[in-house]
């Protein structure tokens, strides 16, 4: 991966707002700039977005265990989650604000694509949500309507294709970024890859007419001199790290990291079943182990992710369990967070191929995609690891084996994107029949809304539940998107 320097400005110029409650505008002070330019704007936007190293998710999606209490994330009991993704498209709306000041268009160009990310981010998370009233100029509308999943992914899809049409002639210069340092082609591969993300997350729509799942899909992956996509690691849309002060890996030096999260069982026993190499990347040996040999797959154990609490913390004691690897705590640079990455491209076009999506070789995207994540890694034994007859795809059981490969390749990365796949897919299986297993052994399907919503948006929050979920608004409610 091409490293870049990463110099991160003006920080203090993100605005704080709580859902969708007005967000004031700068105020007159000598002490603060008057002027915000859109290349500052969007080297924050592009942090917040491509920031996705999560430990809650890592949890949820069986990757790892906590021994410091009951985890929500772990037991699946989690309740609501909070609109504070909003900060985030009030920001991209005074970047496209000062881009057309400016009399530029790539920022408003990138502008539609953060738009496009952060508000799948709160569908998925949600369901229905404000969107189109809650990203107009209007700041003083403090109560947007909701629009439907449907319509919200439909825009999603359109705005994705317009800005990659719309980019692939602008020549503007485009400063203050971060990820890519300027590269249109670069970010181009990245809408164009999202774009195809964001489809096969509609893959129970298929038979929807309106969304034209299958024909999209095929019209970006059959013409890649008029829509590239991810071609290699170097196209990783990732946030690089680097030690200096405000840009260090973020669990560095993580306290809770080091003494309390320890590796899922269930995780640590697919790689060692498959005799997958990246186990000996991703932990450290237990200390029980005989010999203490971090190449040998026994020497590496978990703990239950739904197993329960005081029998995980007996067995953590006893060094039962092997934590993550240390450089996840001590090395400042660390792997990048990805947004999104070139092996996960792999996947989902090995996933269309299956479907019929596309006429390709599965099998051929499928090892791209492995052999991808292991270079990622840093692993050499790629070829001995695509020859191990346990992880061919054959004819049968091929969505899982992906899945399965995609699960194990997004370890602590990606956010929540190894969760949601494996919501929409069913695939790797995640325990839930441990002794301390709750919400009665379900997987929550969503978040509930915000509770300041039903003051602050009370109508139209009755509106979007009524019509979303006739249970009403709870954590196993299924969304239009897993319908």
């Amino acid at each position: 991966m091409i490293k870049k320097n990463i110099t991160i400005a003006m920080s203090t110029l993100l605005l704080i707002c709580s859902g969708c409650s007005k967000t004031e505008d700068l105020q007159s002070d000598p002490n603060r700039v008057t002027e915000v330019t859109p290349e500052l704007l969007l080297t924050n936007i592009e942090i917040e977005a491509f920031s996705t190293i999560s430990l809650s998710a890592a949890l949820a999606s069986r990757q790892l265990s906590y021994t410091n209490g009951v985890n929500s994330n772990q037991y699946y009991n989690w309740q609501r989650s909070g609109f504070g993704t909003y900060d985030n498209l009030k920001q991209v709306s005074k970047m496209v604000e000062a881009s057309a000041a400016n009399e530029t268009e790539v920022y408003q160009l990138l502008g539609s694509f953060f738009n496009s990310y952060f508000i799948v981010s709160l569908t998925e998370t949600f369901g229905d949500v404000p969107y189109s009233e809650a990203i107009q100029a209007d700041a003083n509308n403090f109560t947007p309507k909701y629009d439907t999943q449907k319509s919200i992914y439909l825009k999603v899809l359109n705005d994705l294709k317009a800005i990659s049409d719309a980019l692939a002639s602008n020549e503007e210069q485009l400063l203050g970024d971060v990820i890519y340092g300027g590269n249109i082609l670069q970010w181009r591969k990245l809408i164009n890859s999202y774009y195809l993300r964001v489809l096969m997350n509609l893959s129970h729509k298929e038979a929807d007419t309106d969304l034209q799942l299958k024909s999209r899909f095929n019209e970006v992956f059959s013409n890649p001199g008029k829509y590239p996509i991810f071609e290699s690691n170097a196209d990783n849309a990732a946030l690089l790290y680097h030690n200096i002060q405000g840009n260090r890996y973020p669990l560095q030096n993580d306290n809770d990291l080091q003494t309390a999260y320890f590796m899922e069982k269930s995780f640590v026993e697919r790689l060692q079943e498959l005799e997958d190499p990246r186990l000996f990347a991703f932990a450290e040996v237990k200390p029980t182990s005989s010999g203490n040999d971090p190449m040998d797959f026994s020497s590496y154990g978990g703990l239950y992710g739904s197993g329960d609490l005081n029998q995980n913390t007996s067995e953590a004691v006893a060094g039962e369990a092997s934590r993550v690897d240390p450089r996840y705590f001590t090395d400042p640079v660390n792997e990048p967070s990805l947004l999104m990455g070139y092996s996960e491209l792999e996947f989902i076009l090995a996933e269309a191929s299956v479907r019929s999506w596309i006429e390709s070789d599965a099998d051929i995207h499928y090892k791209n995609g492995i052999r991808a994540s292991m270079d990622f890694y840093g692993i050499s034994e790629v070829d001995e690891y695509l020859a191990n007859p346990l992880i061919q795809l054959g004819s049968s059981n091929q969505v899982e084996m992906i899945m399965t490969q995609k699960h194990i390749s997004m370890f602590l990365n990606t956010g929540w994107q190894a969760f949601y796949e494996q919501r929409r897919t069913g695939f790797p299986e995640f325990n839930t029949d441990g002794a301390g297993a709750l919400n009665s052994g379900k997987i929550p399907k969503r978040w509930m809304y915000p509770a300041n919503e039903a003051v602050n948006n009370g109508d139209h929050l009755t509106e979007a539940i009524n019509r979303q979920f006739p249970s009403g608004d709870n954590i196993n409610s299924i969304m239009w998107i897993l319908k």
